[in-house]
């Protein structure tokens, strides 16, 4: 039987690739490639935080150095014991921040030096309280008791990992969901899924209370809620 044209020229070259050691050309080098479809998609879960965490401290000013270390260890003291007393642990309480700095007078006309007229000295700690229903009356406490430095307060949730399971859930159904779409418009059926990748988002809030030095009643705290976000990138053979 006579080869037909495709075939002698497919014998040729299978020859000549095996007189040369090169590999043999296959049946899947005739194969159209894969149509994709990709897409990304968010899934995000909401929750009251159930932590909170805060930058607290004492600055003091003096003549001397050493008078203004005093005044500053006396008043960290008494804080730090109204947060034990409170029920905070010492592994919740951390130093963050301690300075010991001159103060000089203002600069006048023509001055070439300045004179120190003080020393301040500064002492901050990282504070985790574990029961945000009391959070607003140990803010109030160590204010009284001397804190005039409020830096950032960041509300988190201790254990994320379950509301990151729902995010996603939630980000995978909405992947799906949009894929169906995109596939119906363009008239084609979804195939099996190809890769699934993962992009974590942020799960915290931020905001910062002012100094104050005396407070009449526990300060008022609005947690809201916390929100753990799951971005996932998807794609799928298209049939």
């Amino acid at each position: 039987m006579a080869l037909t044209a495709r075939a002698i020229l497919l014998t040729f070259l299978m020859l000549i690739a095996a007189s040369a050691g090169m590999p043999l050309p296959s049946a899947a080098a005739d194969e159209a490639p894969k149509r994709t479809l990709s897409l990304s998609a968010t899934g995000t879960v909401k929750a009251p935080p159930d932590e909170v965490d805060i930058s607290t401290g004492v600055t003091s000013d003096a003549p001397t150095a050493r008078e203004a270390l005093d005044k500053n260890n006396d008043a960290m003291a008494r804080v730090v014991a109204a947060l034990k007393d409170d029920g905070i642990e010492p592994k919740d309480i951390q130093t963050t921040d301690f300075s010991v700095q001159p103060l000089y007078e203002e600069r006048k006309e023509g001055q070439t030096t300045q004179r120190i007229i003080g020393y301040r000295v500064n002492n901050a700690v990282r504070v985790s309280v574990h029961d945000i229903g009391k959070f607003g009356q140990v803010l109030d406490k160590v204010v009284k008791l001397g804190a005039n430095e409020i830096g950032a307060i960041e509300f988190s949730l201790s254990e994320p990992e379950a509301l990151k399971d729902e995010a996603r859930k939630l980000a995978m159904a909405n992947a799906i969901a949009n894929a169906k779409l995109y596939a119906e418009a363009a008239g084609v059926e979804l195939g099996p899924v190809l890769t699934i990748s993962e992009e974590e988002g942020s799960y915290q809030a931020r905001y910062a209370v002012p100094a104050a030095r005396q407070m009449s009643k526990a300060v008022p705290i609005e947690a809201g809620t916390t929100s753990v976000e799951i971005r996932l990138h998807v794609s799928w053979e298209l049939k």
